[in-house]
């Protein structure tokens, strides 16, 4: 789904006009990058959690040589996905 069929689908679903759908949707982009930017997580119920986190250094392998090498730290952002939209798509085991 591209970003044009999501704000149309926005816009019919809450009845609003598709120029109040971008803004609603750039408005919810940008203040999720800015919360997770500042390293507190982002819950939207029903379908994840953003989160920054920071990973440890450790040693790996290059794949072609198989020499040893020192990977740093860093940090990433993850995404959990929530409970009920895995079971929504997957269908429960």
């Amino acid at each position: 789904m591209t970003k044009s069929q999501l704000v149309q689908k926005l816009a019919e679903g809450a009845e609003i006009s598709k120029k109040q759908a971008d803004a609603a949707l750039q408005t919810l982009v940008d203040l999720t990058v800015g919360t997770v930017r500042k390293g507190e997580p982002v819950k939207i119920p029903g379908l994840g959690i953003f989160r920054k986190v920071q990973t440890k250094a450790r040693m790996g392998r290059n794949p072609q040589t198989g020499e040893p090498i020192k990977i740093p730290a860093r940090k990433k952002v993850r995404f959990s996905v929530a409970k009920v939209f895995k079971d929504s798509v997957l269908g429960k085991k």
